[in-house]
């Protein structure tokens, strides 16, 4: 009996162990699905789209890579780029720049800090359509606020700012520096409420101002988080979308035509889906490109 209780004991251990060696793969499997089916499927669908040919709407033939090819003739997908590199290059750097100016009025531990916080946080939080539509109401020439204030204020006609190129752009610049700049606030703010206090102390001892205390010991320390905080917005700014197609639709001409929109329009308005779809990853494979490098450039930083 003793024997045999011992061998039932044994066994229930033995498969105790291999459930447990199980479970958590099993426990992985539903988020694993998850990733597969909403991540992976579409990416290799997607690259496998790229080399066919699309004729309304139907693939007709793989064209090998002629879709690819084709982007350096596109005069569309060049000026596009261009907007894009531009639309990239101002909006991250007033958002950085205000962002950094914030998080120092905020770490310097001024009256009602709690409350900035917070309501410098709401635009990041809120929905990128919400904030397209908000934007496109404060922007109409007929009905909107900057018009309103204007006629009530100063007594002037409509404000046109979605009819013109440059103001538009100027527009969607403004849009993405409000949404985003409480983004570059909360990784500036927690990269300089990290940095050790004794520099800052020895710097006020020896009779250092406060602008030579920002630049001769602030901005070294926090290079690091500054790199990481605009390799992030630099990548999501690339991929911008929503705001764009709800406030501008790329318009008027293809003054905000962002490659996003020009990609949108590409597939989905004439269904050329080979084509699209070569463009969006061709600029993804170039925003991975640039988020290694800007990696590596952290990690060499951090060594040093």
């Amino acid at each position: 009996m003793a024997t045999a209780a011992a061998y039932v004991a044994r066994r229930r251990r033995t498969q105790g162990a291999g459930l447990d060696r199980v479970l958590p793969y099993l426990l992985l499997a539903p988020t694993l699905l998850l990733v597969l089916a909403v991540v992976v499927y579409p990416i290799v669908y997607g690259v496998r789209q790229s080399f066919l040919n699309f004729r309304f709407g139907h693939a007709v033939g793989s064209v090998g890579f002629d879709n690819y090819r084709q982007l350096f003739h596109d005069p569309a997908f060049g000026q596009a780029l261009w907007v894009t590199l531009k639309f990239v290059a101002l909006a991250v750097t007033v958002e950085t720049v205000l962002g950094l100016g914030l998080a120092l009025l905020v770490a310097g531990a001024l009256p009602f800090t709690r409350v900035a916080r917070l309501v410098l946080v709401v635009p990041m939080i809120v929905t990128p359509i919400v904030v397209g539509i908000v934007f496109r109401l404060i922007y109409a020439s007929d009905v909107g606020l900057l018009t309103t204030l204007r006629k009530d204020i100063f007594g002037g006609g409509p404000v046109f700012i979605l009819d013109k190129g440059w103001s538009a752009f100027l527009g969607l610049v403004a849009l993405d520096v409000w949404e985003w700049t409480p983004l570059m606030f909360l990784i500036l703010l927690a990269g300089i409420q990290s940095l050790p206090v004794e520099p800052f102390e020895a710097a006020r001892v020896d009779g250092a101002g406060g602008w030579r205390i920002f630049v001769d010991q602030t901005l070294p320390m926090l290079r690091s988080v500054l790199a990481v905080a605009i390799a992030l917005r630099t990548i999501d700014a690339f991929t911008t979308f929503d705001q764009v197609f709800v406030l501008t639709k790329g318009g008027p001409g293809t003054s905000t035509q962002l490659i996003s929109i020009y990609g949108y329009n590409t597939s989905f308005k004439f269904a050329e889906f080979g084509y699209g779809t070569a463009m969006l990853l061709a600029v993804a494979l170039v925003v991975l490109a640039l988020a290694a490098l800007a990696v590596r450039l952290i990690r060499r930083e951090a060594r040093q």
